[in-house]
């Protein structure tokens, strides 16, 4: 059993679930956070100032799916959410030492 985390933007995360609808998964769960990467931080425009932004809206999509189906998993993810731009997101595969 693996467990693999996908931290993709926001706006893509219907579209990585409507990719795994049919995938292998045994479990599956969604959380909004906040991070940043390679990009470090961003500048913003409201009511005329520019402002930064320390740490970007994600969502981290963690699924556990058996080790025979990791790979065909991944791929779904990165189908959905790869633009080729920075900022698009990671991706972790971790052994599960046990699933209850």
């Amino acid at each position: 059993m693996k467990q693999i985390v996908a931290v993709v933007k926001p706006y893509l995360t219907q579209a990585v679930l409507d990719n795994l609808r049919r995938a292998p998964l045994e479990g599956l769960s969604i959380t909004e956070v906040k991070g940043f990467g390679r990009q470090k931080n961003y500048l913003d425009q409201y009511q005329d100032r520019e402002y930064a932004e320390a740490f970007l809206p994600k969502v981290e999509i963690t699924m556990w799916v058996d080790d025979l189906r990791v790979e065909e998993v991944v791929q779904k993810v990165v189908a959905a959410a790869r633009s080729g731009r920075m900022g698009d997101g990671k991706i972790f595969v971790m052994p599960v030492t046990s699933f209850f």
